[in-house]
């Protein structure tokens, strides 16, 4: 029989991961802060994916403040963050495009602002959290892909008005 798992061992586990990753990396939560920052100023002044987040979000402290916690729970593992991405991000227009450019704006705000190996460190699992947010939504639609494979909505047809 297994033996429950020790909640002090379990915590005794995390900050020792979080301390290594920090070692490693230099990532603390000032880093995490000015990344964050740094990639929405980008994001609202975007004009292909600013419109998605600038019609949903009025006030961006609150969204910020959670986005620092996300990353730090990404980045360090330190499990600040108790929220649930997916669900929010299905009902968004969005698709590879946006991810692309989401990814784009986010490396390159992460190799402006973050020593080497951290920004690798980040841009690693940005790449993860955009794919799997993109294999979600295109499974909401309806859409089942296969590996490699992209998820681009539909679009209506124009035609002309008479």
């Amino acid at each position: 029989m297994s033996q429950p798992a020790d909640p002090q061992d379990a915590a005794g586990r995390r900050a020792a991961i979080v301390d290594q990753i920090r070692a490693e990396t230099g990532i603390d939560e000032a880093m995490i802060a000015q990344l964050v920052d740094g990639f929405y100023d980008r994001v609202r002044a975007d004009p292909l994916i600013g419109p998605v987040f600038n019609e949903r979000i009025s006030d961006w402290g609150p969204h910020l403040e959670q986005m620092r916690l996300f990353w730090s729970s990404v980045a360090l593992m330190s499990g600040v963050y108790h929220g649930r991405p997916m669900p929010k991000h299905l009902p968004l227009p969005v698709d590879a495009r946006h991810f692309d450019r989401w990814l784009e704006l986010f490396e390159a705000t992460a190799r402006d602002l973050c020593p080497p190996a951290a920004a690798d460190h980040f841009i690693e699992r940005a790449r993860r959290i955009a794919e799997s947010l993109e294999l979600g939504i295109a499974g909401a639609n309806g859409v089942l892909l296969g590996r490699g494979e992209r998820y681009l909505r539909p679009t209506e047809a124009w035609t002309p008005i008479d």
